[in-house]
């Protein structure tokens, strides 16, 4: 099942999500092809505000578990967390359901 995962930095925490980013993208690596896409979205003058990722996960629970191991997450980087089950449609990489 894919996940939508979308989150707000705390503001002013800029420099939170760049001490930990190097550990971040070592946790997403590691999670290998269950992470169908994942990067940072931009506030209005290109800075990092967020994470946006597509997981792949047997459940809600399985992957709140597995959230709740990012680097970001243990340095209290996010302000909101929200989950909800995603359906990709248009131009999905193969084996996405």
């Amino acid at each position: 099942m894919l996940f939508l995962v979308h989150t707000w930095d705390k503001a002013g925490a800029l420099d939170i999500r760049v001490a930990n980013r190097d550990a971040h993208i070592a946790w997403l690596k590691a999670a290998g092809d269950s992470v169908k896409a994942a990067g940072p979205w931009l506030d209005e003058t290109d800075e990092m505000a967020g994470s946006m990722l597509i997981i792949e996960a047997t459940d809600r629970s399985a992957l709140e578990a597995w959230l709740a191991t990012d680097p970001y997450q243990a340095a209290g980087l996010f302000e909101r967390v929200e989950v909800a089950p995603y359906r990709w449609v248009f131009n999905p990489p193969e084996g996405a359901s």
